[in-house]
């Protein structure tokens, strides 16, 4: 059976946009007022239309990524602040240039997966990171050594907001809302694996940490790199002791300390193997 391109009824968007450019200019075609909805800036940005901003950093994303033939993802969170272990002596404390080691784990960990990717095909476990400097930024190196494809969830930011230059340019994404953006780093999700960092790692992991917990979201191995870090920050044991957490809710992490032992804890996890087609209520 031939594909034949869907007629169209009606003009797409794009010629209805090259169209109102020839307009005769006239007080009324000057005003803002006049503009095509879609294709006025001023409008799309006014309060109200958050809803639809909303919906749009969701769908772009998803429908890219699904063009690409992306089925799932392994998700890298870390600190920005962890520079490459050759300018250990820029980091701006002495904690920081020793954890310059899981910058080279993290780059270690996405090259393996990506070379286990690409040996099945390229679709699945496909490394995601957000994007910036830092742990993301070995992540991404890490993917782009082994000849793989990797994705880069920014965000408008003072600061960092610039991708690095190891994202696939196609793959490579900026969003407004923080909530939109994680949401895109737990969709595809086979694996989270999380390096030491501050306020924003802390929140990325909590926040799939309690969706894992309350089962709104199914289990996937979360790996965390530096025990010794996750330990002197968090008193995991408390937790449990105080009540606030069950005592299972200890096994929903492992600590691991090198990419090989992360790799190991995929692939030993309770239901690894899960593709994101598998998942119900997809």
């Amino acid at each position: 059976m031939t594909d034949h391109p869907r007629r169209r009824t009606f003009p797409d968007a794009h010629s209805d946009i090259e169209t109102a450019r020839g307009t005769p200019d006239t007080p009324q075609t000057r005003s803002p007022a006049y503009r095509l909805a879609f294709n006025d800036p001023d409008f799309l940005c006014r309060d109200e239309l958050r809803p639809v901003r909303l919906q749009l950093e969701l769908l772009k994303p998803e429908m890219l990524m699904t063009e690409y033939g992306i089925n799932s993802t392994i998700v890298l969170f870390g600190g920005a602040r962890i520079p490459d272990p050759v300018n250990r002596d820029t980091a701006r404390t002495k904690t920081l240039a020793e954890l310059t080691e899981y910058y080279d784990e993290a780059r270690t960990f996405a090259r393996k997966m990506t070379e286990r990717s690409l040996g099945s095909g390229g679709h699945d476990d496909i490394i995601v990171t957000g994007g910036g400097p830092g742990v993301m930024e070995a992540g991404n190196r890490g993917a782009h050594e082994a000849g793989g494809i990797s994705i880069g969830l920014n965000i408008v930011l003072p600061h960092e907001q610039s991708p690095n230059e190891y994202v696939t340019p196609d793959l490579c994404f900026n969003f407004h809302y923080f909530g939109i953006r994680k949401m895109h780093f737990l969709m595809r999700a086979r694996a989270v694996a999380t390096f030491p960092g501050g306020f924003g790692t802390l929140d990325e992991l909590f926040e799939t940490l309690t969706l894992i917990q309350t089962g709104r979201m199914n289990r996937v191995p979360v790996l965390l790199f530096g025990e010794a870090f996750w330990r002197s920050i968090i008193n995991w044991d408390a937790l449990a002791e105080a009540g606030t957490i069950a005592e299972a809710d200890l096994e929903l992490f492992r600590f691991v300390e090198t990419a090989d032992q992360a790799i190991e804890a995929i692939d030993t996890w309770h239901g690894a193997g899960t593709k994101r087609s598998d998942i119900p209520g997809r």
